[in-house]
């Protein structure tokens, strides 16, 4: 097989199977030749690994993953791209590719059918369009896994990658850093895909924590407070906090106060430790 970051062999491949893009699905290829060798490599495939991929495309990443991990299970939602990947990943034969939708798949139930006995970790090329909602899956699920490794919008990156704290930091940044340490790895430019999107893409990889690092006595009061945190990011954490979880302002100045929390602090200068404690004080 010719190589597939090559665009003549893409307009090639793609031709003959009748495949045009679609906007609807974010679909961007690769055809920059040095981002998939190193994205694998960084993902942590390699012996006794088996990768979970999403959204393989014409198998470009697919490719290099199968030449350094056990196994790989690539989901794909487009059944049009099934005879693509056929012809483009013939010549290996520790790969399957799964026709479904990565945010309704049961992941937990094909690790174990796929995967048994080896380390797992995730790597994917996401459409920006889904980023944030495969993230949260991925995370939320609590997988049996090691590692996400993803290409994003370059915007998207560097919010998931703040420092928990700064002014860069948002809604999401609390969300991952619950789950995982963020890490951004290199930058891609637009250039490297076909179609070439209108912005740039970066690589991160989000490192699974065993425990979150701070203790909530509920997980979901905490992700709630985060998200009415930060929806009003303008206004001070007590009017956003009030109006995202219909408390009078009273309340909840009474239990930022308890929290050791500044009633003119603003959600992006709390750190982790101080969610939590908002989400423990807060009652019923």
């Amino acid at each position: 097989m010719k190589k597939l970051s090559d665009i003549g062999t893409i307009k090639d491949i793609l031709s003959r199977h009748g495949f045009t893009f679609s906007k609807s699905l974010g679909q961007n290829f690769l055809i920059n030749p040095s981002v998939c060798p190193r994205m694998a490599e960084l993902s942590g495939a390699g012996d006794g690994v088996g990768v979970i991929e999403v959204g393989p495309g014409i198998g470009v990443l697919t490719t290099e993953l199968c030449s350094l991990a056990d196994k790989v299970v690539a989901v794909e939602l487009d059944k049009r791209l099934l005879p693509v990947l056929e012809e483009t990943l013939s010549e290996h034969d520790n790969v399957k590719v799964v026709n479904d939708d990565i945010l309704k798949i049961d992941l937990h139930k094909l690790i174990e059918e796929e995967f048994q006995g080896m380390d797992v970790v995730v790597c994917a090329n996401l459409p920006y369009y889904i980023t944030s909602p495969v993230i949260m899956k991925l995370l939320e699920d609590r997988l049996p896994i090691c590692a996400i490794t993803v290409m994003v919008q370059k915007e998207a990156a560097q919010r998931i990658c703040a420092e928990v704290g700064s002014r860069a930091s948002g809604a999401v940044t609390v969300s991952v850093n619950y789950y995982a340490e963020p890490e951004m790895l290199f930058s891609v430019s637009a250039g490297s895909f076909m179609p070439a999107p209108k912005v740039d893409s970066a690589v991160l990889r989000l490192n699974i924590l065993k425990e979150p690092p701070v203790k909530v006595d509920d997980e979901k009061k905490f992700f709630k407070v985060v998200k009415a945190a930060f929806s009003q990011r303008r206004k001070t954490l007590s009017n956003s906090l009030a109006s995202g979880l219909s408390l009078p302002k009273a309340e909840v100045n009474a239990i930022l106060d308890n929290s050791s929390v500044p009633l003119n602090a603003r959600a992006e200068q709390l750190k982790l430790e101080d969610f939590a404690n908002i989400a423990n004080n807060l009652g019923d």
